[in-house]
């Protein structure tokens, strides 16, 4: 059975979806973005984006009772692949076990951000 997760350290979501659930021995989360806590608007560049992103990733996943050391996979999407490297540069500072991951580029994204991260993580 599929179990939503509450999750107080970011901030709420609309009621159409969970932050995070849990199925059996696997935590999957919902995509995050690069926004701003206090405007709800995306951070200036892909980089303080993408460090953004995983920090609320890292949050949800303590919700969970689960770390970064715990994800499997990671699916990211990019409005501009060009920005790829940059992206990689901070990605590859949190995520050193190198788990599988996925890179699509999409036309847009919610609120105009350039990148949103989704992982499935076992606990």
């Amino acid at each position: 059975m599929v179990t939503p997760i509450p999750t107080p350290s970011v901030p709420p979501n609309n009621n159409t979806y969970s932050q995070a659930a849990r199925l059996g021995n696997l935590v999957f989360l919902s995509g995050q973005l690069g926004l701003d806590r206090a405007s709800g608007q995306p951070l200036e560049g892909i980089e303080a984006q993408t460090r953004q992103a995983i920090e609320n990733i890292i949050q949800v996943l303590a919700d969970a009772g689960a770390s970064l050391a715990n994800v499997a996979k990671v699916n990211i999407f990019i409005t501009d692949f060009t920005l790829l490297p940059r992206m990689n540069s901070v990605y590859s500072q949190y995520f050193t076990h190198r788990p599988a991951k996925t890179t699509v580029e999409i036309s847009r994204l919610d609120r105009g951000a350039l990148i949103e991260i989704e992982v499935v993580a076992g606990v």
